[in-house]
């Protein structure tokens, strides 16, 4: 391999891209322990980007740099690096695949081109593999499949083809037919065998298809035909008539499918054993988009007028922060620039998520290579780039020019579902502590840090007991902040159970002196269940008493107000109210003694009180949990569920080479899962695992 300096890689780095239909900007992502690191790892060395292979259980892979991950020997953050490939960029991005990381995935997903989704080829699709295929679909963004792990015992390569197919309603089209045996693959599209020869793979050593081999595949074949010509009518005839279109035709084709999203290639192999990976680089290069082939994207205005923002050097800058990250203990932007170029120095501006504009400098920007950062200049259109000095910007602002203020579409980041007491260990200072806990919120959109109104606790929220405990070795490592915690406790949300209604006089007379003014407003509200996950609905459009009388502008958002502070706190345990229609009825001004504070209360004490005659009930997070289990101990396995109230759907078998392994698919309440992972490895041996997403709230 041809091993270049980082100075006159990242030379070429940065000439390639400036050269935007030679960019690909792409995103590995899966379902955990899928083997997206052990690709990427792959890709940078067979790339020339890296010199030497980085295994992740051995804790030593570039992409995996953050302490932590090599401790728990999985994918924490999403790690940004750069390849060269055949005179093109890849801008690679890796993702989690554990469920409580998943913001990391969306706010990727949001950046990104296009994506390879890796499966496992015993397991097949998988529950992160369908929630990471709901977030590419709502960005709409061109997918290949790697079908990894092809030489462990029970791989099927058409089984997977057959799970897409089912699963994820899309039409697979084999690309590459693994032969873990050989060390070799078929290639459908030319015709011929690819073995994968070298030290570590990286001589791939091509040769025509022998005629016994061919035939095993020749179905694949047609069908990748038959994809081709449905996304080429100049193809269809040639095709249909039994004939052969040349391997550039084809290949053409196959990527207008893949772009308009018609075409889904799969590509199988091994890349722990050095397999079918270049075919797979070739592929992005070929099928898939650069940034002038995505759609322009539509920002507005500060009026809401939209504008359609193309990715390139015309028009006013706008550039999106979709990750904030403390780096050397001082605040990054993770930054993808749309249109125009950042230089260092530049000010820039935004609006925050509560409506405010600010104004910035751009102190540094830099290249980024996973854990390493490299001085720039400036950034180009379509680049992904780490920006210093912006002491304010959050996840999801658009970075603007001030003369020309736009917002693209914000990140939309999940609630926590699980928290813990905190409070500083001995030594530790609480200021010191809090400081730093502001820090790390930055960071995190699903990370919140609330103080419980009635203990006077300090709570840790985040989406899972490991999103936690990340969070706490951080806070020891990174800043040498000790934290005791408390038992992990399950967020609950409320809701009702039949319609009521209720009245309030809200009433406050006058103080002796006079300096309090008398205050009087009486208001009634109706409240009625909703489906559940259907959110609530609010409607402030109330008869008022006497007829003559008119609200104001702020009398109404007052009221408005005053509704949603009775959601936000429900009458069982002061948790917020879900799935509810809130109705307010009528209202009774008297002059000017109905202010607006005396407007809000009498809405949020109504509320309040027609919500505890509408018998509550608390909703608990449900998950819908995957556990894969040795067929020996299925049945004790599924005792201990079931004692957990869990709803078992469907238990699945995949043959392994003598040991079948069982894929428990159920769902079950938050609270009954901590602590999971110790039970059953006990009750497996240590071989059971089992990963979860948060499914709904919900009576249990």
């Amino acid at each position: 391999m041809n091993q270049t300096s980082q100075h006159s890689r990242s030379q070429k780095q940065g000439q390639a891209a400036t050269a935007l239909d030679r960019v690909r900007n792409i995103g590995i992502a899966a379902h955990v322990d899928a083997g997206k690191t052990t690709l990427t790892e792959r890709i940078l060395f067979y790339t020339g980007a890296s010199h030497k292979i980085g295994e992740v259980h051995d804790g030593a892979a570039h992409m995996d740099w953050m302490a932590e991950e090599q401790d728990h020997g999985i994918t924490i953050t999403a790690a940004v690096t750069k390849a060269p490939w055949r005179d093109h960029l890849l801008q690679v991005v890796d993702t989690p695949g554990h469920v409580d990381f998943t913001i990391e995935v969306e706010r990727s997903m949001r950046v990104l081109d296009g994506v390879v989704l890796v499966l496992d080829a015993v397991r097949g699709i998988e529950s992160q593999t369908e929630t990471v295929w709901r977030q590419r679909c709502r960005f709409g963004l061109p997918v290949l499949f790697f079908i990894n792990k092809i030489d462990r015992p029970g791989a099927d390569f058409l089984r997977v083809l057959d799970a897409i197919r089912e699963r994820l309603d899309v039409e697979p089209v084999a690309m590459t037919v693994p032969l873990a045996e050989q060390q070799a693959c078929i290639d459908l599209l030319h015709r011929r065998l690819l073995r994968f020869n070298g030290e570590q793979g990286e001589r791939v050593d091509t040769e025509p298809c022998p005629d016994a081999l061919w035939e095993s595949v020749a179905e694949l074949h047609e069908a990748l035909l038959l994809a081709a010509a449905d996304a080429d009518d100049t193809l269809a005839d040639l095709v249909l008539n039994g004939g052969e279109p040349e391997p550039e035709a084809l290949l053409a084709a196959l990527r207008r499918g893949t772009l308009a999203g018609r075409i889904f290639p799969c590509f199988g192999g091994s890349a722990l054993r050095n397999l079918g990976v270049q075919p797979l680089m070739d592929a992005a290069v070929d099928l898939l988009p650069a940034p002038l082939d995505r759609p322009a994207a539509i920002a507005r205005r500060p009026g809401g007028e939209p504008e359609t923002v193309a990715i390139g050097a015309k028009g006013p800058l706008v550039a999106l922060v979709f990750k904030v990250q403390l780096w050397d203990g001082r605040r990054h932007c993770f930054t993808r620039v749309y249109r125009n170029r950042l230089k260092v120095g530049d000010t820039v501006a935004f609006q925050t998520a509560d409506g405010a504009v600010r104004k910035e400098h751009v102190a540094r920007i830099f290249d980024i290579d996973a854990g390493r950062k490299l001085k720039l200049d400036q950034a180009e259109p379509g680049q992904i780039v780490l920006i210093a000095g912006l002491r304010h910007a959050a996840t999801g602002d658009t970075l603007c020019d001030p003369e020309h203020l736009l917002a693209l579409e914000r990140i939309e980041a999940r609630q926590p579902v699980l928290s813990l007491a905190i409070e500083p260990a001995a030594g530790t200072d609480e200021e010191k502590l809090l400081e730093v806990l502001d820090k790390v919120e930055q960071e995190d959109p699903t990370l919140k840090v609330e103080e419980d109104p009635e203990t006077g606790q300090r709570l840790l929220r985040g989406m899972g007991e490991l999103h936690l405990q990340i969070v706490l070795e951080r806070l020891e490592r990174e800043f040498g902040q000790k934290v005791r915690s408390g038992r992990p406790a399950v967020a609950v949300r409320e809701t009702i159970r039949r319609r009521a209604r209720a009245e309030q006089l809200h009433c406050r007379p006058a103080s002796p002196d006079g300096k309090q003014p008398e205050i009087s407003a009486w208001a009634l509200v109706e409240v009625a269940p909703r489906g559940r996950g259907e959110g609530n609905q609010l409607s402030c459009r109330p008869r008022l008493r006497p007829e003559t009388a008119m609200l104001s502008s702020e009398q109404q958002q007052a009221l408005e107000e005053g509704l949603k502070a009775g959601l936000a706190t429900g009458p069982l345990q002061g948790a917020p109210v879900d799935d509810v229609v809130v109705t307010l009825v009528e209202v009774e001004l008297f002059g000017q003694q109905s202010t607006l504070d005396a407007l809000q209360a009498a809405a949020t004490r109504a509320l309040g009180t027609a919500l505890a005659a509408a018998a509550p009930v608390a909703l608990h997070p449900v998950m819908q949990v995957n556990v894969v289990v040795p067929e020996s101990n299925l049945g004790s396995v599924l005792g201990d569920l079931q004692q957990r109230r869990a709803a078992i759907h469907a238990t699945t078998t995949a043959q392994a080479s003598g040991d079948d392994a069982v894929t428990i698919s159920c769902e079950v309440a938050l609270e009954a899962l901590l602590g999971y992972t110790t039970e059953l490895r006990s009750l497996t041996q240590g071989r059971g695992q089992y990963s979860m997403q948060f499914e709904r709230f919900d009576v249990v």
